[in-house]
């Protein structure tokens, strides 16, 4: 069986921006029923963003990576600490590899932007997802959105 052929990349033009928050809106607001209100933030401006799309150009994935002053309320200040968030995979494309490709490529990007550890908040049905890619669990659990989440890092 072979696994259908993506790309992950860089969200840089309006279209690909569109595409991410396309798969942010199914999976987050239709999916999950978090309000659209606050799915969007002005992070969103400030964040670079990555996409996965199959090579027919459907978007499979997206993922953003906050660094200096749009992480400092997210990893306590620390600059050498990137945010990696609103990580979501098209339910199509669960398994396929595309979660673990977007945590990659935003931990490329925060090498690349001399970061020496990213955090995030995950949601803790997602733990073991993680963990497996070497992330840490720290703090107690917290909701946000109406969900369970927890606190974790990975030093790059």
């Amino acid at each position: 069986m072979s696994t259908p052929a993506y790309e992950v990349r860089v969200a840089e033009d309006p279209a690909d921006r569109e595409a991410c928050f396309t798969v942010r809106k199914e999976v987050f607001v239709g999916e999950q029923g978090v309000p659209e209100d606050i799915e969007y933030d002005a992070y969103d401006a400030v964040a670079l963003h990555v996409l996965a799309v199959r090579e027919d150009g459907v978007p499979l994935g997206t993922g953003r990576l906050l660094f200096g002053e749009a992480a400092a309320g997210k990893t306590g200040g620390d600059d050498s600490v990137g945010s990696l968030g609103r990580l979501a995979v098209s339910q199509a494309a669960r398994g396929l590899g595309v979660g673990a490709a977007l945590v990659r490529a935003l931990e490329d990007a925060a090498r690349a932007r001399g970061l020496a550890a990213v955090d995030l908040h995950a949601q803790t049905h997602a733990l073991g997802f993680y963990e497996r890619l070497g992330y840490v669990a720290y703090g107690p659990e917290f909701p946000d959105a109406g969900i369970a989440h927890r606190a974790m890092r990975r030093v790059l």
